[in-house]
């Protein structure tokens, strides 16, 4: 075998194994939201509903007059305010598991970062030999 066929192969099989590795750790992570329940910024309690209202004001602003860019970058600062507070309000938990699912998850995707990274870094390989 060439030097090239082991690297595709050390390639694929990283991918394999950072893929399979994320995909049964991801199964263990479950992802909630409260973001209906109220948002909250710094010190400022904000009701879910208030964070749409930037988004309608500058939605009118557009209809009323298409070519105004402040209706359009109120629109705008409406949908980033909307998507920050989701991404804010969004809570991670890690479901139990035993100590070998955390070890072989630990070794799939770490594992399989250390092949792709051996494989992507390793140099060009278009070196002179010298006995030539």
């Amino acid at each position: 075998m060439n030097k090239g066929n082991n690297a595709l192969y050390s390639f694929l099989g990283g991918l394999a194994m950072l893929v399979v590795g994320l995909y049964f750790f991801m199964n263990k992570v479950t992802v909630t939201s409260y973001f209906f329940q109220g948002v909250r910024f710094g010190r400022f309690d904000v009701a879910g509903g208030v964070i749409v209202v930037p988004l309608i004001i500058g939605v009118v602003i557009v209809f009323a007059n298409p070519d105004s860019i402040v209706g359009k970058i109120v629109c705008g600062l409406g949908v980033l305010l909307i998507v920050a507070s989701i991404i804010s309000t969004t809570h991670l938990q890690l479901n139990q598991m035993t100590l070998f699912e955390w070890i072989l998850y630990m070794v799939l995707i770490f594992g399989g970062t250390g092949l792709l990274a051996r494989v992507l870094f390793q140099g060009s390989g278009n070196k002179k030999d010298k006995n030539n």
